[in-house]
């Protein structure tokens, strides 16, 4: 990997966002009717690679489901509003108005008094029942530092997946004040598979895979009003993330003897042209947010911020306002939106990438030859 030198004595690798990124076309195209966009995580396939991630504007039961039965997977954040109140949706509507009337600082302010209110194990039984009588996938989603005092709650419910997500997780935690949590030892007495992230690294990624994990979150940093960039300084362009994490994915694969891991891509994916180049650079599938958050339906009502807002000591995201006139359906598969009411599905433009290059299925099109534009780290 390339290197420049950005002072005396320091260097640093030059990385790429997806927008450096562009797909080479192979020499055959293919029929879209003939690639499947199908992947799979232990005994649970999905028709498509789309994954919603867990946060409270983007993933309520109801749009679980939705997403389930468009073939996708939705996870359900179980430190969300979701589980902490019987009925959630009128309290977002205020938090939405104020956003607009009053502005994000003060929506800020009530997010963080509406998530002070303790979660409800009862909810928690109730909000993954109802996925289950849908008859989708349930996937459930915690902070590391919630995992003991909830994930007990999570399966007596009867989960599916389950997903230990934050800002940059690490497969070694060090702390003087509390008992780190042993992700190793965790996972290993668990009897379903379990995803984790997010990280940015080769080492990150190759040391999350050595836990156990069936999948990891790749992506620091980005999406869904993140603003730790900003405010902490950590982040890193995800088509290097992905294509390191898919590099540490080979070296676990010869390790274990052939035990492959899967790699989410998440970040600030919003068209199908940004899925079909996150899998180009190594993703198995990717986790979306803040267009999920556009559609009509989204639990947001018009607005999406980042779940690390649960962070009373340094929340380093905001409210912010969206607006789309597309429904879920219409931004995953396109069929029947407005004209202009969004920038091309999700699926079918991932789809049409796939034919126009030539690729079958998801595991060839990782294969495929990638380029980047002279100029643009």
């Amino acid at each position: 990997m390339a290197e420049v030198e950005i002072g005396i004595g320091r260097n640093a690798r030059v990385a790429y966002g997806l927008d450096a990124v562009g797909i080479v076309p192979s020499r055959r195209t293919r029929d879209p009717r003939d690639v499947s966009l199908g992947w799979e995580i232990d005994a649970y396939r999905f028709d498509l690679p789309l994954v919603a991630a867990p946060a409270d504007a983007i993933t309520s039961p109801a749009s679980a489901i939705a997403l389930g039965r468009l073939g996708g997977l939705g996870i359900l954040h179980v430190e969300g509003l979701w589980t902490r109140y019987e009925a959630p949706e009128p309290l977002i509507a205020e938090v939405t108005d104020l956003g607009i009337t009053a502005g994000p600082a003060v929506a800020n302010a009530r997010l963080r008094e509406l998530y002070a209110t303790p979660v409800d194990p009862d909810l928690i039984a109730r909000r993954l029942g109802e996925l289950r009588e849908a008859g989708v996938t349930v996937a459930a989603a915690l902070r590391p530092q919630k995992v003991r005092a909830l994930s007990a709650h999570v399966l007596a419910a009867g989960a599916d997946l389950l997903v230990i997500h934050g800002t940059a997780v690490s497969a070694e935690h060090q702390s003087r004040q509390t008992e780190p949590l042993n992700l190793k030892r965790f996972i290993g007495e668990l009897d379903l598979p379990v995803l984790v992230g997010g990280c940015a690294s080769f080492s990150t990624a190759l040391h999350l895979m050595r836990t156990g994990a069936a999948g990891v979150i790749v992506g620091v940093g980005s999406g869904l009003g993140d603003r730790t960039h900003e405010t902490l300084g950590v982040g890193v362009p995800l088509a290097t993330a992905i294509a390191d994490a898919a590099g540490a994915r080979m070296r676990y694969l010869d390790e274990s003897g052939g035990r492959y891991v899967h790699v989410i891509g998440y970040g600030d994916l919003r068209t199908g042209g940004d899925v079909a180049k996150a899998v180009a650079c190594g993703a198995d599938a990717v986790m979306v947010d803040a267009v999920l958050a556009t559609a009509q339906d989204a639990p947001g009502q018009g607005g999406v911020w980042p779940m690390n807002v649960l962070s009373s000591d340094l929340p380093a995201g905001n409210w912010s306002p969206v607006a789309g006139t597309a429904t879920l359906e219409e931004i995953v598969h396109g069929i029947g939106a407005p004209v202009g009411a969004t920038a091309g599905s999700l699926a079918g433009g991932l789809r049409a990438a796939m034919a126009t290059t030539g690729y079958a299925t998801l595991k060839e099109f990782q294969k495929a030859e990638i380029m980047v534009t002279a100029g643009r780290p």
